[in-house]
């Protein structure tokens, strides 16, 4: 049927928000034109002698689509079950397609362009057919993805050996498998008007918040941008203080911390094409928390998490210190300890603050270098580069000795959070301590503590106090903070995260009771 020039025109122009056409030739067209004829759209058009030689068109793109189901449950099917019908006995076309012909798992109904492009760019294959104004979209996404595997950034001794993938449907999967409850549930969302990336925000309902559901829901919603590749691009859109340094999203990689923070009365946000799965609200002491912590034995678990405690502590201050006190506060030091400081560094020609500043930013270089080379030379350039730099610089004189093992110190202790992004912010904190405390000593430093913890104690993760449970001081929340209490008194989630259901046994005490 040949197509009239302002028809064409039309379509051309914005194809994607007309109807569909009853015309099989004008569905074609309008979809060559608005895929630009890419040579992976395949459309096979087809004539069905038994229906008065009806035309259908089967369009799927290549690549994306499965080529064995297509052809064994849909084209076999098609041809096989419509010649075995006796003549004149198929009333509506469609509705027999999908009830007799088509054994694939989703078969739904298009209306208009904008559907049957979004399906067929999600790997599904559609359907036209003449004198139809309605499209039949089928569910052959190819199942090619990457298989679970073992985290990579999240590794435990005790635990679980699983980790998301790219697919948005095996991460849901992998929730679902260690959550069986059909309180579990998903809203799905599609963000980016060019990517059309698949986003899925999951909770428990009856123990999430409502309203930070909703919150959530309605930040996603209010997302405009053109393209969404990975869960960074979410983060500084649903994220409460846009100029914070600190973390204000927690991610993990890992289906079981999903699990916990889920039971804990936090919403998960799930993006098709990244193995990373974002939670709100979020704390600080989220950060310092490690999966292998509830999978081994309490005291052992008190004692690691003091240790990180500590750590982020020295990570922090132990450069600033160092500067301060060989700078203002040599009285500080016992004689013994300052002599041998002060015949180190006699023949440096820096100031203790300059040479904390070459030594830190020589070694963020080397660190961010073996993290972008190749994993089989990376760590042996980053630890190589590492000692004969700080050995050449010691017998050079540019550095002492004591600063390459206090930046060595720092460095390491950097490397005990469970969370990248905090481990990030301590690093770049580091610097302008020790600018204040080459200037002001000791006062300087305590100051920009001062600062730093007035600063945290003012931030809020979707209306929850991001220092909590210290500030505000939550008694009952204590148990899950800097120590670990048994499991058999962690029977209550977090007063703020979950307004609802906070009793963890709460059902079944219920039930105990009226029996």
């Amino acid at each position: 049927m040949p197509v009239s020039e302002n028809n064409n025109t039309s379509q051309q122009q914005n194809p994607a928000t007309n109807l569909l056409h009853t015309s099989l030739s004008e569905n074609i067209f309008t979809i060559k034109e608005a895929l630009g004829h890419s040579n992976d759209v395949i459309i096979r058009e087809m004539i069905i002698d038994k229906l008065d030689c009806l035309a259908i068109a089967i369009i799927n793109i290549d690549g994306i689509s499965d080529k064995t189901v297509i052809t064994d449950f849909i084209l076999e099917n098609l041809l096989f079950e419509i010649d075995n019908e006796p003549e004149n006995t198929i009333d509506n076309i469609n509705d027999y397609m999908k009830k007799q012909c088509l054994a694939v798992g989703d078969v739904k109904d298009l209306y208009d362009f904008t559907a049957l492009f979004t399906s067929i760019l999600n790997g599904e294959t559609v359907i036209v057919i003449e004198g139809q104004s309605v499209a039949i979209a089928t569910d052959t996404k190819s199942a090619k993805d990457r298989a679970v595997t073992e985290p990579q950034t999240e590794s435990v001794i005790r635990g679980p050996r699983e980790s998301f993938t790219e697919t948005l449907r095996t991460n849901t999967a992998l929730i679902r498998r260690k959550i069986k409850s059909p309180n579990l549930w998903i809203k799905s969302r599609v963000i980016g008007e060019v990517t059309q990336t698949d986003v899925a925000v999951m909770y428990i309902n009856g123990i999430a918040n409502d309203k930070i559901v909703q919150e959530v829901l309605d930040r996603l919603d209010k997302i405009k941008i053109d393209g969404v590749l990975e869960t960074g691009y979410l983060e500084d859109f649903i994220q409460d203080s846009k100029f914070s340094i600190f973390p204000m999203v927690y991610n993990t990689e890992r289906p079981d911390v999903i699990a916990g923070e889920l039971l804990e009365g936090r919403i998960a946000i799930l993006v098709d094409g990244t193995p990373l799965v974002l939670t709100v609200p979020v704390v600080f002491t989220s950060f310092l928390q490690a999966a292998e912590d509830y999978y081994q034995n309490w005291i052992i678990s008190s004692l690691i998490r003091l240790l990180r405690f500590f750590g982020i502590l020295l990570a922090l201050i132990m450069p600033s210190l160092y500067v301060a006190i060989t700078t203002f506060h040599q009285e500080m030091l016992p004689t013994p300890m300052l002599i041998s400081i002060a015949s180190q560094r006699e023949g440096v020609p820096f100031p203790a603050v300059v040479e904390a500043l070459i030594m830190e930013v020589a070694f963020e270089i080397l660190r961010e270098a073996g993290l972008r080379m190749p994993r089989t030379i990376g760590p042996a350039v980053s630890i190589v580069g590492t000692l004969v730099i700080g050995q050449a610089a010691v017998e050079a004189g540019v550095v002492s000795a004591v600063m390459v093992i206090i930046v060595s110190l720092t460095a390491i202790c950097s490397f005990l959070f469970p969370s990248y992004g905090l481990s990030n912010t301590i690093r770049v904190l580091r610097f302008p301590l020790m600018i204040l405390a080459a200037i002001f000593g000791l006062f300087g430093v305590m100051f920009g503590i001062m600062m730093i913890i007035l600063h945290l104690c003012s931030l809020r993760s979707f209306g929850v106090p991001y220092m909590s449970p210290f500030g505000p001081l939550i008694v009952k929340d204590q148990k899950d903070a800097m120590v670990l209490f048994p499991r058999r008194k962690l029977f209550t989630r977090p007063r703020l995260v979950s307004q609802q259901n906070n009793v963890r046994e709460q059902q079944y005490y219920e039930k105990r009771t009226k029996h």
